[in-house]
């Protein structure tokens, strides 16, 4: 996945752009991320208004999608607007010849109008997220979660979802390493857990005193993956009733504590299978799972393959 196109259009919002050539965009070497080309499409080659009185001269016509591994279509601020019908037809034809398309927020909005995701699971901004399931009533949309996708279409959350996504693409084409790179080049978290739903009714809580019990617990889970974690075992270290410890856990992370649990275990068996020999039973017995074949499922749901699939794909690659 190293040719990537950002479409734009009239009404493009500059922080999904900016995301997208952030992660993209090659502004100077940056060890172990490959070499992309990123491609600018618009309609035409016309100038583009942004959100907020920005404009842009795309680099391409629409013409190029057809050379590219991956297509990002950036949210918009207005997304009941109608969409332009070469954009949506570029798309269409895109997703036709099997190349993988992502919108960031409300770009959702235009995958929808092009037929894409009926039928599939997808998600916005929160803010949005009514409206899409109003608008496309065949579209599984999910408000919770912060990017979802399957069958080559991906969709995401609002803002700072946008990153999520774009790095979780890097890193199931090119691996950890890639992922944490560029994270680290932009200043964030290469993997969030949470949902889009800790940040509907409230800020997330900070915590008040320096000795965090759930950080505690988190770290020490960390620490032994193998172990039987179950929810009673994890309050039972934060001395906390079981209730207690999952609402604190779900308010602090956006997450239950299983799935966080979940989450950590396919993380590190996706860096061992990059970085080791070991074989796959031993990595999932280390990460807590009790065989390759019941690390098999919740590693293809979150990376798209299964995990010898992934070793052989990235095992020793140069990613350079």
């Amino acid at each position: 996945m190293r040719v990537v196109g950002c479409v734009i259009f009239d009404g493009v919002r500059p922080f999904d752009y900016a995301v997208i050539g952030e992660v993209w965009a090659n502004r100077g070497s940056r060890p172990g991320v490959p070499a992309f080309d990123l491609r600018i499409c618009g309609p035409d080659g016309a100038r583009v208004r942004f959100d907020g009185g920005l404009e842009r001269v795309p680099d391409f016509g629409l013409d190029a999608l057809a050379d590219c591994d991956l297509v990002v279509v950036p949210g918009m601020q207005r997304p009941e607007e109608p969409s332009d019908p070469a954009v949506v037809a570029a798309l269409r034809a895109a997703h036709a010849r099997g190349v993988t398309l992502a919108s960031l927020c409300a770009g959702a909005f235009l995958l929808a109008e092009a037929g894409l995701l009926d039928g599939r699971p997808a998600t916005t901004h929160w803010a949005f997220a009514d409206r899409l399931a109003e608008r496309f009533p065949a579209v599984d949309v999910r408000p919770e979660v912060l990017f979802t996708g399957e069958g080559g279409l991906w969709t995401s959350a609002g803002v700072a979802a946008g990153i999520d996504l774009c790095l979780h693409l890097v890193r199931a084409a090119h691996g950890e390493r890639a992922a944490a790179a560029i994270a680290r080049a932009m200043v964030t978290a290469p993997f969030r857990s949470g949902g889009q739903a800790q940040f509907i009714p409230s800020p997330v809580p900070q915590p008040t005193a320096a000795d965090d019990p759930l950080a505690r617990v988190r770290t020490e889970v960390l620490a032994a993956l193998d172990t039987p974690w179950t929810v009673r075992r994890m309050a039972a270290l934060a001395v906390m009733s079981e209730r207690t410890f999952a609402r604190h856990f779900v308010a602090t992370t956006g997450t239950t504590p299983l799935r966080w649990l979940l989450d950590q275990r396919v993380l590190t068996a996706q860096r061992l299978l990059e970085d080791t020999d070991l074989p796959v039973d031993v990595v999932a017995t280390h990460c807590g799972f009790s065989s390759a074949v019941s690390l098999r499922p919740p590693f293809t749901t979150r990376l798209g393959v299964p995990p010898r699939e992934y070793r052989r794909t990235f095992r020793g690659r140069d990613a350079g």
